[in-house]
């Protein structure tokens, strides 16, 4: 299963990096039992991909998580369904499984293996540069002292 989750600000280059990534890494094991060695494609595995903006939540202040690092519904909504035909074109597309946006749903999954992976097509920053939360706290209050003005 693979929750997609695009930041505020992700495009299309960010989609076109997690269809190649997420169909290459390889994360299973071989026939012979050697592990990192075959990918989705090797072999010829479904991938059931649901919306799931929540990954993004923020709940370093106070108990109500804040989403303000997600993308907006709309626009969320236009770039899940770019991410799957993306997919589905760059694979199977009937191998390409996906839930329904915005949908509660529940879905069963039997996790095999200790590995989880968290996969961004962000290169990660050195310690000098602001984390997305520094950069939205810092647009934040731009925004605030913007209404305060007026």
């Amino acid at each position: 299963m693979y929750p997609f989750a695009p930041q505020l600000d992700d495009q299309e280059k960010d989609i076109d990096y997690m269809v190649k990534k997420l169909l290459s890494i390889r994360v299973f094991e071989d026939d012979a039992g050697k592990f990192w060695a075959k990918s989705v494609k090797d072999l010829s595995l479904d991938v059931l991909c649901v919306s799931q903006f929540t990954l993004y939540a923020n709940s370093y202040k106070g108990n109500k998580p804040d989403f303000h690092l997600a993308m907006k519904s709309d626009q969320s909504k236009t770039m899940y369904g770019s991410f799957l035909t993306k997919m589905r074109k760059a694979y199977s597309p009937e191998k390409i499984q996906d839930g329904v946006f915005g949908a509660m749903m529940k879905v069963d999954i039997a996790n095999e293996g200790p590995v989880t992976l968290i996969l961004d097509s962000r290169k990660p920053k050195d310690d000098s540069s602001p984390s997305p939360q520094q950069q939205y706290d810092s647009q934040k209050s731009v925004i605030s002292r913007e209404q305060t003005d007026n």
